[in-house]
């Protein structure tokens, strides 16, 4: 079947230092190792048919960059790879060492020799209808792409007036190193959702003073996190998408769950959340009423964007500032498909849509294949 699909002398040839494959995907996290799972188990050879190309230094996609913390039990709704479990974690480890031991298990059990460290620069219109994937080891010529490059290289950092005047510190949840970090400091978490609770919790019992601010009132979810709740959800998140939106996460839309620790933090006045500052001082931060509260760091647990500047050259874009995406693929180019953007983008989510986007990429490249010998053009 795969090499009906292919056409014949197509896969694996290097054209002017090009290399030549049917599928690159890019990104191996959750949702590329997906992707690069279900393109193996349909038939397609890594290196010979298809590449996964990933930036970072190691296995484990954005999870081995994780605050050591963040213990394995203490990760909400982390869930397996296709085809194998994950079993017997420690949940006291890092969610760090954990994820990053089970997906190079996961490599190298299906055999899917990721390329790495490689920086995908730039996706654009190649020859004869296929797409030219510039990266630091090289280009490589492809007929469709996955691209799952998540969020984690995309931190977003609000601006507000007098940013540049703070002695103090300031730092992003990328770059969160743990609570011990912030022992005997006045700090301030800015964000409502699950990091920023997170973060907050922690830190509160070493720190001399912690403030929560944020844009909105925190709304709290009682009960269980029900499938029927989850779909509700991630239907919310897709509308956006094929609206042409940029995406929301998935946990935007649920709310943050009302656990034992949040219980407590409530109880507490931990959680007692400040609304949004309306500007940032040498010492501190201040509010238009002449509130202010003095800080040594702020601390921004305010979310990601969607790391896709790479194919800006495609113009891919809608009026809206996100790519319009049905299913996986992108609505204005059939050969991308976007998996964990949006509504896939969860640990579940992602192994969902690699499956879906392999299917997709075999009827694309079974519709465009070259004519073989065995199967004539028409006449």
């Amino acid at each position: 079947m795969l090499g009906k699909i292919r056409g014949r002398g197509r896969v694996g040839r290097s054209v002017n230092n090009t290399r030549e494959v049917e599928a690159v995907v890019v990104g191996a996290g959750q949702a590329g190792l997906s992707g690069a799972y279900h393109l193996r188990r349909t038939g397609f050879e890594p290196e010979r048919d298809f590449v996964v190309l990933d930036h970072s230094p190691g296995p484990g996609g954005a999870w081995q960059f994780r605050w050591p913390s963040l213990t394995y039990g203490k990760v909400h709704g982390m869930h397996s790879l296709p085809g194998m479990e994950l079993t017997d974690a420690d949940p006291a480890r890092p969610s760090s060492e954990v994820i990053a031991e089970y997906f190079a298990t996961y490599e190298r059990t299906f055999d899917l020799r990721v390329r790495r460290p490689v920086e995908v620069r730039a996706v654009r219109e190649g020859s004869g209808g296929r797409l030219l994937v510039e990266t630091s080891d090289g280009d490589w010529s492809t007929r469709a792409l996955i691209n799952a490059t998540g969020t984690w290289d995309r931190p977003f950092w609000p601006r507000y007036p007098g940013q540049e005047t703070f002695r103090g510190r300031q730092l992003h949840t990328a770059r969160y190193p743990g609570p011990e970090a912030f022992a005997g400091q006045r700090v301030i978490v800015v964000g409502g959702g699950a990091s920023g609770t997170q973060h907050l919790l922690e830190i509160a019992p070493l720190a001399a003073a912690t403030t929560w601010v944020t844009r909105r009132p925190p709304v709290y979810r009682e009960g269980p996190f029900t499938e029927e709740f989850g779909r509700a959800a991630v239907a919310l998140v897709e509308e956006r998408v094929r609206q042409g939106l940029p995406p929301q996460s998935v946990v935007s839309v649920t709310g943050l769950p009302l656990n034992d620790a949040i219980r407590r933090g409530l109880a507490d006045g931990v959680l007692d959340r400040q609304p949004m500052f309306d500007r940032i001082t040498p010492d501190g931060v201040a509010w238009n009423d002449g509130r202010h509260v003095d800080a040594d760091v702020i601390l921004w647990a305010t979310g990601f964007r969607a790391a896709i500047d790479h194919l800006a050259p495609l113009r891919l874009r809608e009026p809206g500032g996100g790519i319009r995406v049905e299913g996986t693929r992108a609505v204005a180019d059939p050969r991308i498909h976007l998996v964990g953007y949006g509504p896939s983008a969860s640990t579940i989510g992602a192994n969902r849509a690699g499956r879906a986007a392999v299917r997709d990429i075999r009827r694309l490249l079974a519709e465009k294949a070259v004519p073989t010998e065995q199967e004539p053009a028409a006449a």
